[in-house]
């Protein structure tokens, strides 16, 4: 809060009078100003002597802000000084439908220099400043810092695929319709851009998901431009989504082929160290490839009483808050730990390991049907676990799935999840 002088009485009120300094001589033609503190309280004035001249020097940074050539610099500066003078920013055809009163307010705020209203604050009290124009590529670059709350926690990898689809969704909507105003979008324009999906879903042999993701990551984007610079636009978003089949389900490893053919001596043998032993510490854990890749050194324990993971969001983010979990480790997965005892660097910041342990997979004959991938000994590790008639409660505690109920009391010891999974492991 600036400082300000001792309020001064004339006549019955006090005012305050204070020298304009030199950084706002382009704006107020005035050397000294007089505030009227409306108040007969010495007492009172003192108080409010310092919120006026603020009050007075937010607007007079609003107008230096509104001489910027920057569309979006000048209507936040219109923003900014008509909220100095105690009102929300509205446009003039909102104004002119406001109460007779409240127009007034808003007139009687205007102040006066020389014999003129002062035009800068009239147009941010009266709605007269046009909104930006925001394009929809600009929309992206302001997005990045508006969802940034979104990013919390994240890891480089992660906040790059988290990146990498909205970058692709609004690439494919330029190419296509153009870099326009987020205004001036038409539903005509987003019926083409499905239109043109659709045919690439036709010509290419794609799902509508992948359609449908862009569908996403577009309204997501502009949405969100709309609501947080207050934009007020009926953006042409509905409706849009494109009819998907029956989901794609990714089948489960027999627990013979994960024992015939998996865990045969030699046969992961091509593969690199790191990834075999996430695959191997996956089979009695079904950690997500992710979750087993960004272990850091100090969340594998293998000198407990239990040896076991703690999969927790450091130096990355959990797919959910049940995610957090602790996983005793036995059988192959306890050896292929302690054949790693430090994690997996190569891994932790890398979106490569899906790929290149399926390609592996692949080549060698280890995948049971063209449909499985590693991700399938997660799903196998849930089968075992229904087989071995485990408790729903910790099945969804060692998978990291939420209870669908509240909790009561502090779940299964680590001991006795250690007896649960050395019953099914392999």
């Amino acid at each position: 809060m600036v400082a300000a002088e001792v309020p001064i009485r004339r006549g019955a009120t006090f005012h305050l009078r204070k020298r304009v300094p030199k950084r706002y001589a382009a704006i107020e033609p005035r050397s000294t100003v007089w505030i009227s503190l409306h108040t007969d309280s010495e007492t009172v004035a003192r108080s409010k002597a310092p919120i006026a001249w603020q009050h007075l020097v937010d607007g007079w940074e609003a107008r230096l802000a509104g001489d910027s050539a920057d569309a979006e610099e000048r209507f936040a500066a219109a923003r900014d000084l008509a909220s100095a003078r105690g009102f929300r920013y509205l446009r003039a055809s909102e104004v002119a439908r406001l109460p007779l009163e409240e127009r007034l307010a808003r007139i009687e705020a205007i102040p006066v220099l020389g014999d003129k209203p002062d035009a800068p604050t009239a147009a941010a009290v009266l709605g007269g400043v046009d909104e930006p124009g925001i394009t929809v590529t600009r929309a992206l670059e302001l997005f990045w810092t508006l969802a940034a709350d979104r990013t919390l926690g994240k890891s480089e990898d992660q906040l790059r695929r988290w990146k990498n689809p909205r970058k692709k969704a609004i690439a494919n909507f330029v190419r296509l319709i153009g870099d326009k105003p987020i205004h001036e979008i038409t539903p005509d324009d987003m019926l083409d851009f499905r239109q043109w999906w659709l045919d690439k879903i036709t010509d290419e042999g794609l799902t509508p998901n992948s359609a449908n993701k862009d569908l996403v990551h577009l309204g997501d984007t502009l949405k969100t431009i709309n609501r947080m610079k207050r934009l007020r636009l009926v953006l042409p978003l509905s409706d849009l989504a494109i009819k998907e089949g029956e989901a794609r389900v990714r089948p489960p490893f027999s627990s013979d082929w994960i024992r015939r053919r998996l865990l045969k001596p030699g046969a992961l043998r091509g593969l690199n160290k790191e990834a075999r032993c996430i695959l191997l510490g996956m089979v009695n854990t079904g950690y997500r490839p992710s979750e087993g890749a960004g272990l850091l050194p100090h969340h594998i324990r293998l000198d407990a009483k239990v040896p076991h993971i703690s999969i927790e969001p450091e130096g990355r983010q959990l797919k959910s808050r049940n995610a957090r979990r602790v996983i005793p480790l036995v059988g192959v997965s306890l050896e292929a730990f302690r054949e790693c005892p430090e994690g997996f660097p190569r891994y932790r910041a890398s979106p490569s390991l899906s790929a290149t342990v399926n390609k592996f997979l692949d080549e060698n004959g280890l995948l049971e049907t063209p449909e499985h991938s590693l991700y399938g000994l997660r799903h196998s590790f849930e089968d075992r676990m229904i087989a071995a008639k485990v408790d729903d409660g910790i099945r969804r505690d060692l998978f990291g799935h939420g209870l669908g109920r509240e909790r009561y009391g502090s779940g299964a010891t680590l001991e006795h999840l250690e007896r649960v999974v050395q019953a099914f492991a392999l």
